[in-house]
């Protein structure tokens, strides 16, 4: 009896260790980017379904369907990666048979990986292949630590480059796509990648095609299993964590028309292609088949801040602002050099106006200081680099500004009265014209800590971001749909360190309960994160 015992009892142990290596073999073998490497926090998660669909000839905007809302990219992280990696190879730095290391850091990323180990190398073009076919995070961080010298480095990088291309919602934390609370991007945003990495990088855009490649032996399919059941479909990339759902890029060209579509939470991978299917049935019959007419989506250059001019004068300056016309968003019609200051000097001891004052010679004010003669007029012309033009939502640089003679030089819009005069003279300054629009008053600041006479109610947090701009952009968002709800409400930010990155807390303060729980109940179904508390 007591030996059946015995054996009843291993017979149990083994059976229950057989289960447990079954569940620790389904685990590693997950798919890429379904496996976090840390079980995310409850509060600053996005996720839920949005879209959007763009003619690439014309970029208008088929389709879109909540394509601004916060989302997490999950492994379309991997084509801004890409993008990267291509610049390196047309800058000449690395070249498709230059042999990257891999580091006991890239061995040690969760799945989808293509199984290297510490010190193994990998062709610029395989690791290419891997990133697109199998989305394998090991060969992503080899890519990072080889441009960047660390992927931390390296996601800085990329989100440099997605506010260059005018993707101002995105923030990349890694290079992979795997599951990080503060790796946000819309879908807008990454239409923009997906028609910005064709415009830059013809050549190189062909791999997001291939439906497979072989490593060491083993064949390894594409995961976009759309790539050859829709006609004319190109590329480009799937994404996938429980934090993000489904996600998919799409480029599809046919009939003369281009279009690029991308799907973000989708709740099967059956689901998210079939509702590709459906986007790119319903709009591609819709895209212009004539010639193209929106800009390439380029790069804004950095800006560079102006340098001041400063005036040979120990007189007090006074400004008057103007109207100026400026080209609406979209406008085909080129910048010109906008005039910023005209400079009237008179005579020692007497005042100086624009009626008094007799017009000399026109010319640039130099960078450095202004020296004229007394009863000349000089106008300031802005002919250097222009600021960037958004088009349809695509950022392109402006074209230079044209030289002008004295004759096509319009009105100045900011007017400067000098007269080296003695104090006890009064300076008189231009008149405003009847038709000039009275100056803005300034925004209403946000301060960085809730009220001291508020402390003590309920408070409702609306969002928290590694970037405090976004969080005054939240609170501005929300006081637009609760005006009348938040009135008496207090907005501000607050700084914060959760682990080793910062983050900053849109909140407003000075509620009571039921006015807190009241508007997260309305804002979250608005589709904005909402948390009510007691202060």
């Amino acid at each position: 009896m007591l030996r059946l015992r015995i054996e009843r009892s291993r017979r149990t142990r083994a059976a229950f260790a057989l289960i447990a290596s079954l569940a620790v073999a389904a685990l590693l073998t997950a798919p890429a980017e379904a496996r976090p490497r840390k079980r995310a926090p409850a509060q600053g998660w996005y996720s839920g379904y949005s879209a959007i669909v763009v003619d690439a000839k014309t970029g208008k905007v088929l389709h879109e369907t909540k394509a601004d809302a916060i989302r997490h990219p999950a492994s379309l992280t991997k084509i801004m990666t890409l993008y990267l990696l291509f610049e390196q190879i047309e800058a000449g730095k690395l070249k498709l048979d230059s042999k990257l290391e891999v580091s006991a850091r890239a061995v040690a990323q969760a799945p989808s990986k293509l199984g290297l180990d510490e010190d193994d190398t990998i062709s610029v073009e395989n690791a290419i292949k891997a990133l697109v076919t199998r989305s394998a995070n090991d060969v992503a961080v080899t890519v990072a630590e080889a441009i960047a010298g660390s992927e931390e480095k390296f996601a800085r990088l990329m989100t440099k480059k997605a506010r260059a291309l005018g993707m101002q919602r995105t923030t990349f934390k890694n290079a992979s796509g795997l599951p990080d609370a503060l790796q946000v991007t819309t879908a807008r945003d990454f239409a923009i990648l997906g028609r910005a990495i064709q415009d830059r990088f013809p050549r190189h855009y062909r791999y997001f095609a291939i439906k497979s490649f072989t490593w060491q032996g083993v064949g390894i399919r594409n995961h976009n299993k759309l790539l050859g059941k829709i006609d004319g479909l190109d590329g480009i990339k799937t994404g996938y964590t429980r934090a993000s759902g489904f996600n998919l890029v799409s480029s599809v060209r046919t009939n003369q028309r281009h279009v690029v579509a991308v799907v973000l939470g989708g709740n099967t991978a059956a689901a998210r292609d079939a509702r590709m299917r459906e986007l790119i049935r319903a709009n591609l019959a819709r895209a212009s088949t004539g010639a193209r007419t929106a800009p390439r989506v380029v790069e804004a250059p950095e800006a560079t801040p102006a340098r001041p001019v400063r005036v040979a004068s120990s007189a007090p300056v006074q400004i008057v602002p103007t109207s100026a016309t400026a080209p609406s968003p979209g406008s085909e019609e080129p910048i010109r050099p906008t005039p910023v200051k005209t400079f009237v000097v008179g005579k020692s001891g007497e005042p100086a106006s624009p009626g008094a004052a007799k017009p000399g010679t026109l010319g640039v004010v130099p960078s450095a200081s202004l020296m004229t003669p007394i009863g000349t007029v000089v106008q300031q012309w802005t002919v250097g680099p222009q600021p960037a033009v958004e088009r349809q939502g695509i950022v392109a640089p402006a074209a230079p500004a044209p030289a002008l003679t004295p004759a096509e030089m319009p009105a100045p819009s900011v007017v400067a009265v000098i007269a080296p005069a003695p104090p006890s003279t009064p300076v008189s300054a231009a008149p405003v014209p009847a038709s000039a629009p009275p100056s803005a008053p300034p925004a209403p600041s946000i301060p960085t800590s809730a009220p001291a006479n508020l402390r003590g109610g309920w408070l409702i947090q609306v969002g928290a971001f590694p970037d405090e701009r976004q969080a005054r952009e939240r609170i501005d968002a929300t006081r637009g749909k609760l005006s009348a709800l938040l009135a008496k409400a207090a907005p501000y930010t607050e700084k914060t360190l959760k682990g080793s990155s910062t983050l900053f807390r849109a909140r407003f303060a000075g509620l009571d309960e039921a006015g807190a729980r009241r508007a997260c109940a309305m804002l979250k179904k608005s589709e904005i994160a909402c948390m009510a508390t007691k202060n």
